[in-house]
């Protein structure tokens, strides 16, 4: 019994898929697959040209990932296969204090957690799924059901799922966006999450991702650490004035809040993200000491610096600037100007919080960007951590793709 609701089929693979495989990485690109006599979606017995098998993929028939290995076993996956796959993604959740019922989590991370294409976050009693590829098109179904029944065993009970799948990476997979509710909430386009001591909206039906920015948990808290350091050692005596660019929800603003900063601005060109910012400030109990204003960033950026404005953490989260490696050159120049003017607002003693979430942008990279951008603003630095996504979207060792965030924190030590 495969219990996966897929056909399977067998394929081959080239000398230089073969090698990729045994190299460890679970991706196979279609130039690197001589035969497959299957549909989009399939179970496939991959095998090498000898005709040893290499183990089990999912294909697609139109990506350029035409193969995702899911086990390098000679024994096909059946349901109890795809079943400890969830239980081990859920215990992973728990064991990290994650799975609390009012809170929000990723439990299902895609390849991340050896379930291909398929992502499902956790808003409260809201399931929000998004499907990638053709496999987990199919798969949606039976993975959530086995979901479902690890989360009521562990006494968390789910009233609605709503298929989030419109994100711009099912074209390479030749499959339509879709929307819809597969259970309850259908009068449901916000939902409230706590989270540590913040509570907050998310808009499950028309917000970034799912709705939210789940990997940027742990850095919001680091952050707001930052606000209480410059306090304790009293580098002026005011409450700290924090800066949240490219602010989203503002949840990086309201922990540093939260955590005593007396004056929060928040930026962001999304009007309905200035909405959530003030929406959640009053739900916190933060009025007055957050304000919200609609801008283009970079532009703004350059006339606070040219005004002569000092902030004293300031938080630069910005999309990815490359989203393949032909970006890259241009991306380590805006990269470069953003943290350069992030620096120059920054007086001595000052916080910068730097992130990209672009996987192209390797760690050197990205080092490099920052010490440029330090040296181009006249500022000594020290790096006083370098993070990356929350546990919640693990990194697998042999996929890179999957350690694609990273979060500075920095200060600046003299001007």
């Amino acid at each position: 019994e495969a219990g996966t609701e897929l056909r399977w089929e067998q394929g081959q693979v080239s000398g230089r898929g073969r090698r990729r495989v045994l190299g460890g990485h679970p991706w196979v690109y279609r130039d690197d697959v001589s035969e497959v006599g299957a549909e989009g979606g399939s179970l496939v017995e991959v095998r090498a040209p000898r005709g040893d098998v290499l183990g089990w993929a999912l294909y697609s028939g139109s990506s350029k990932i035409a193969l995702r290995f899911v086990t390098r076993s000679e024994v096909q996956p059946d349901r109890a296969f795809w079943r400890r796959r969830v239980e081990r993604a859920v215990a992973a959740r728990v064991g990290a204090g994650l799975v609390q019922v009012a809170g929000g989590e990723r439990l299902i991370a895609g390849d991340a957690d050896g379930i291909p294409g398929l992502v499902v976050d956790r808003y409260g009693d809201r399931l929000v799924v998004q499907s990638g590829t053709q496999a987990s098109d199919k798969m949606r179904d039976f993975l959530l059901e086995l979901l479902t029944e690890e989360l009521a065993r562990r006494e968390v009970l789910i009233a609605g799922i709503l298929d989030r799948s419109d994100a711009g990476v099912r074209r390479h997979e030749q499959l339509e966006p879709r929307v819809e509710w597969l259970r309850g909430g259908s009068e449901l386009s916000e939902l409230w999450v706590e989270e540590q001591g913040l509570e907050y909206a998310v808009d499950i039906l028309g917000g970034h991702k799912t709705g939210h920015y789940l990997d940027q948990r742990d850095n919001r808290v680091r952050a707001a650490e930052l606000v209480v350091e410059w306090q304790r050692h009293g580098f002026a005596q005011r409450p700290a004035r924090v800066l949240d660019v490219f602010s989203y929800d503002g949840l990086f603003g309201l922990r540093a809040a939260l955590a005593g900063a007396g004056e929060v601005l928040c930026l962001d060109q999304a009007a309905a993200a200035g909405e959530r910012v003030l929406q959640n400030a009053e739900r916190n109990g933060l009025e007055g000491r957050v304000a919200f204003e609609k801008v283009d960033a970079m532009g703004d950026l350059a006339r606070r610096v040219r005004e002569g404005e000092v902030w004293d953490l300031v938080v630069l989260d910005p999309p990815a600037f490359a989203r393949s490696r032909r970006e890259v050159t241009g991306a380590k120049r805006g990269y470069g100007e953003l943290f350069r003017r992030g620096f120059q607002l920054l007086g001595e003693g000052g916080f910068l919080v730097a992130a990209t979430c672009s996987f192209n942008l390797r760690l050197e990279d990205f080092h490099e960007v920052l010490t440029k951008a330090a040296r181009d603003a006249g500022v000594e630095v020290t790096l006083l951590e370098l993070t990356g996504a929350a546990p919640d979207h693990p990194r697998r060792i042999d996929l890179p793709e999957t350690d694609y965030l990273k979060c500075a924190f920095l200060r600046v030590e003299a001007r």
